[in-house]
């Protein structure tokens, strides 16, 4: 899968613990939980962010509806959704070890 990364990069915090939460379909509610547990309580979704983040992610083919019952649908991560966080996912790295260097060569007596 040849992707132009640019479009759909850098991934806000949200959208990235959406494609995140989904490695396995969820329906919003269990999403919403999902996501603040996984952000260990720092991003909490509430329902409008959420079901306007399924609209756009949707049409931009990152996550598809999987099954809807009653009113409950739920969405899992498509091939290009995956492909999307993983290319994220790399490049967070990059700034993970980039920072830590950074910070490893502070003095103890010098401010950040």
């Amino acid at each position: 899968m040849d992707l132009n990364f640019s479009k759909y990069l850098p991934l806000s915090e949200s959208t990235f613990y959406v494609l995140a939460a989904l490695r396995e379909p969820l329906h919003g509610y269990a999403l919403m939980q999902k996501v603040e547990a996984m952000s260990e309580g720092s991003i909490a979704i509430g329902p409008g962010t959420l079901y306007g983040a399924f609209s756009t992610l949707e049409k931009q083919g990152l996550i598809e509806k999987v099954s809807e019952i009653e009113r409950r649908k739920t969405y899992g991560l498509t091939d290009k959704g995956r492909a999307v966080l993983a290319e994220q996912v790399r490049r967070l790295a990059i700034m993970v070890r980039n920072g830590q260097f950074a910070l490893s060569h502070f003095s103890k007596g010098e401010a950040a």
